[in-house]
């Protein structure tokens, strides 16, 4: 018997709301500290944002942090556009076989970019072994 695998299907809007659910649901010492880090959902990342993070392959990037880390800011910080983080929607659905699997990776998604807002690195995080 051969098992096919197949990936999950959700459109942007439901996505979305995964998204916010899984932020809504953060402690609120730590949304309180992303007032200023918008959250985006892409389909895939952008040529430049693979080329820029030297990812080839679209769907090997789950997520994107895009900014300044709090531990990098300097007094004169305030009034900046506000950082982004990106979840990459079709990436995510096609490591996810059912809504439990789909929830807890953009859940692990969206706190592995969290923390890079914090300024921990990849490096680190493999330190911790939060990944």
């Amino acid at each position: 018997m051969r098992l096919e695998w197949k990936a999950m299907r959700l459109d942007q809007q439901r996505f979305a709301t995964l998204v916010a659910e899984v932020i809504d649901g953060l402690p609120d010492r730590f949304r309180r500290a992303l007032d200023n880090v918008e959250f985006i959902v892409e389909d895939r990342p952008s040529p430049r944002q693979r080329s820029e993070n030297g990812v080839r392959h679209a769907d090997a990037l789950l997520g994107l942090y895009e900014g300044t880390p709090r531990t990098a800011r300097t007094s004169d910080f305030g009034g900046s556009v506000p950082d982004r983080v990106t979840l990459f929607r079709l990436p995510l659905l096609a490591r996810s076989r059912s809504d439990a699997d789909l929830r807890a990776e953009v859940r692990r998604t969206v706190l592995h970019e969290i923390a890079h807002v914090f300024g921990i690195d990849d490096d680190r995080l493999r330190e911790l072994d939060a990944y």
